[in-house]
């Protein structure tokens, strides 16, 4: 019996406060600092399934760190995370802050015609959110109104992170084979359709609880996941005026962008929504500036997310959730083999974010020390540029294997497979930052190029068919996605069969298109 059970010798599980898509959550008492948790366990050690199911363990680790980068009074906070070592296999955990109130869902459930007012209030305050773990960067990728909670005092904190993926390379295959990451009825249709999922995906979520929050009712129904998808990747949503008149038309289209099909037609960011979300609120009579350092600043805006540093030239650490810099100011001398050797066990324990402090100051005394073109260089770059991509820093790894690309295209061809490895690499950045045109664009670029090698690597020329085809679902070019997928269905089918899971997925979301509108 899992109630009254003691985990890692200090959290007694009470009762079950709700289940999500990778474990189910307990409110428990912390027997050693006196204090009331909630305890997240993760389904597969109760299905026996944690030892034979690496990448569910590894997703599990990476929402704990992701969860750990978050430093805001919007975001539950995480106190402990670990294995049970008195379970078989050690069962994973994960110890968080407990909140009191109701979830979104339940004060949606039960309450008619809620003020638009509190319904934009609540927006500004998920958007501030948002706008502070978008910086780290992570996406939520399953915002809903049951994993929203709201204080008795009407403030939100954002719940279950730990459905978030912080980008990194293995998006793609933690995605694949039908595991759903996200809710049908919140999921943007490039997240549905193609697994792509970035900021404006979570845009697209938000945009349905709004909607939720002042109809009553989701932004559509369905009676299949299937179904849905086909709803949001092809029918306009009413809007919320039909429903509620009284509200104002900025909200409405507001809403309707949030809502929008295509991911670059959304407002530019969550810092944009809320900006815009509080131009519609009473304001007070005196507003704190936009310094970063203002102590009159939480008494006038205290839920706004922290000062642009682009905009306010802010100092570090002032903001909460920007990055720490790539490289300090003034990088002491290091011994490069030690510090390869350190930030190599580094990222053997999945810590990322000090392995790239370190390959950046080494990388930085290599380029003075060293030809800034030779094979020292270029393997500390290769190393540094892989790890940034592990950290989620999407912009500097892909600059750094564009460079890469260009100093191979200079010693072996532009065509040379190293530089197409290299230029792959950089275009799956953009795909991770969810930059749908770029990506493709690039992808198919490189695809014609691969094929022209000496015995290309079929399993990669598949793969990158596939983003392709998936790709141009986000871009709203159906027709053209269905001609690709096809082919790709059929090379499938020929190599694992046409029961292997990959298969099958692919060919359900062949028949959504073949449902769906035609595009391109």
């Amino acid at each position: 019996m899992t109630q009254g059970r003691l985990i890692a010798g200090r959290y007694r599980l009470d009762v079950p406060l709700g289940r999500g898509g990778m474990g189910e959550v307990w409110r428990a008492y912390d027997e050693r600092l006196d204090r009331h948790v909630a305890v997240k366990l993760i389904f597969a050690a109760q299905t026996g399934r944690l030892s034979a199911d690496a990448g569910l363990a590894r997703r599990f680790a990476r929402e704990c760190r992701a969860l750990a980068r978050v430093d805001h009074p919007g975001v539950v906070t995480i106190h402990d995370a670990g294995r049970d070592p008195d379970r078989d296999g050690g069962e994973l955990f994960l110890v968080m802050q407990r909140i009191d109130g109701m979830s979104l869902a339940d004060f949606i459930a039960e309450n008619e015609d809620i003020p638009w007012a509190h319904a934009a209030a609540l927006g500004a305050q998920i958007a501030t959110v948002l706008t502070v773990v978008h910086a780290i960067p992570v996406v939520h990728r399953d915002l809903k109104p049951s994993n929203v909670m709201v204080r008795p005092d009407g403030t939100a904190v954002l719940l279950d992170l730990g459905v978030a993926a912080v980008f990194d390379p293995d998006l793609s295959k933690l995605t694949r084979t039908g595991e759903s990451l996200g809710s049908p009825g919140y999921m943007a249709p490039e997240q549905a359709s193609a697994g792509l999922a970035g900021p404006q995906s979570d845009l697209y979520a938000l945009g349905c609880v709004l909607h939720e929050v002042l109809t009553g009712e989701p932004v559509f129904r369905a009676p299949t996941p299937y179904a849905l998808f086909a709803k949001h990747a092809g029918e306009a949503p009413t809007p919320v005026r039909a429903h509620r008149p009284d509200l104002p038309e900025a909200l409405e289209q507001l809403i309707l962008e949030l809502l929008a099909k295509q991911p670059q037609a959304r407002p530019g960011s969550a810092r944009e929504v809320h900006q815009r979300l509080v131009a519609m609120l009473p304001r007070p009579e005196t507003r704190a500036t936009d310094s970063p350092f203002n102590p009159l600043r939480p008494f006038h805006v205290p839920m706004a997310p922290p000062p642009d540093p682009r905009s306010s030239g802010g100092g570090p650490g002032l903001g909460g959730a920007s990055a720490p810099p790539l490289v300090p100011p003034r990088p002491a001398q290091v011994d490069l083999a030690t510090a390869l050797a350190e930030a190599e066990k580094l990222i053997g324990e999945g810590r990322y974010t000090p392995a790239v402090q370190i390959l950046a100051v080494a990388l930085a005394q290599a380029e003075r020390t060293h030809d800034p073109h030779g094979p020292v260089v270029r393997s500390l770059r290769k190393q540094y540029a892989r790890i940034l991509l592990l950290d989620g820093r999407l912009g500097p790894a892909q600059t750094e294997f564009t460079r890469l690309a260009r100093v191979a295209a200079a010693d072996h061809g532009r065509d040379s497979a190293e530089a197409l490895n290299f230029r792959l690499q950089a275009a799956q950045c953009r795909e991770q930052s969810g930059d749908v045109s770029g990506a493709l664009a690039e992808y198919q670029s490189i695809l014609p190029l691969l094929l022209q090698l000496p015995n290309p690597d079929q399993q990669r020329v598949l793969m990158l068919r596939d983003r392709i085809g998936r790709l141009l679902i986000a871009a709203g070019r159906s027709r053209e996605a269905w001609q690709v997928l096809l082919g790709v269905l059929q090379e499938k089918e020929r190599l694992l069969g046409p029961q292997h899971p990959d298969s099958v997925v692919l060919r359900g979301t062949l028949a959504q298109l073949a449902q769906g509108p035609s595009g391109g």
